[in-house]
């Protein structure tokens, strides 16, 4: 008997990769956002909203990450709103708004060339394989999976906007697994380019960790790197095909 039934993945800088300067990009999504709050009558325009929005969400980024609880993207923007007066605001309008700004940044991710290749290949060989993403809007990265042409391989997709908890906590590693029929951690290994979360949560959560190394030059990483240690590393998702057989 092989040693491991199932395969997470990570989906940021590992299935996909950003074709773009992010600040730019931002910039863009930001307008598309209040554009859109704007056209269904909310009066955000010349009020320092954006502003405001990017501040309380990098205080949201800060607090997560020692918490490991995810605050989704439309309970921000609520919040948010709700600060300058603006109550009770439809779900229907927020929607439309995020789905304006993730417009935006989702045509600037593009699969890896060797992703659907991998992932057809590890499903033939009888893998189940998942995803695990840390992202606000599930809605988003429903978009990218089917964007990327992913989802046919895929058994699961969670992400901590829907489990309410981020990588690395273990909850979210256990609940995907739990999805994939009740997979032990040891007959698990997860995929992923961040140390912090995808590796020591992986570790933490009783799963071999692989360290996909192709875009994991970021600081993160590199403040972790010598205290956060994977148990294998690849360059490429190709290279998984050398170790999952």
């Amino acid at each position: 008997m092989r040693r491991f039934e199932a395969i997470l993945f990570d989906l940021g800088s590992t299935l996909i990769y950003f074709d773009s300067p992010w600040p730019e990009v931002l910039s863009q999504a930001d307008q598309a956002l209040e554009q859109s709050l704007e056209a269904s009558g909310l009066a955000v325009a010349n009020t320092g909203f954006l502003q405001k929005y990017e501040q309380r969400l990098q205080e949201y980024y800060a607090q997560r990450e020692t918490e490991f609880l995810e605050y989704t993207t439309a309970f921000i923007l609520n919040t948010q709103l709700a600060e300058m007066g603006l109550t009770d605001v439809p779900q229907a309008i927020l929607r439309r708004a995020l789905d304006a700004m993730f417009a935006v940044t989702q045509s600037h991710w593009q699969p890896e060339l060797d992703a659907v290749s991998t992932l057809q290949t590890l499903r033939q060989r009888g893998y189940r394989l998942g995803l695990v993403s840390n992202a606000g809007d599930d809605d988003d990265v429903q978009a990218l999976v089917d964007k990327a042409g992913v989802r046919t391989y895929l058994d699961v997709i969670l992400t901590s906007a829907a489990e309410g908890v981020r990588k690395p906590n273990p909850r979210i590693f256990h609940a995907a697994l739990n999805l994939l029929g009740g997979v032990v951690p040891a007959r698990a290994a997860m995929v992923g380019d961040t140390l912090g979360a995808d590796i020591l949560g992986a570790q933490n959560a009783g799963l071999t960790s692989v360290w996909i190394t192709r875009r994991a030059d970021s600081p993160a990483n590199l403040a972790h790197q010598d205290t956060i240690h994977p148990d294998m590393t690849v360059p490429s998702l190709h290279a998984l095909l050398d170790i999952f057989l």
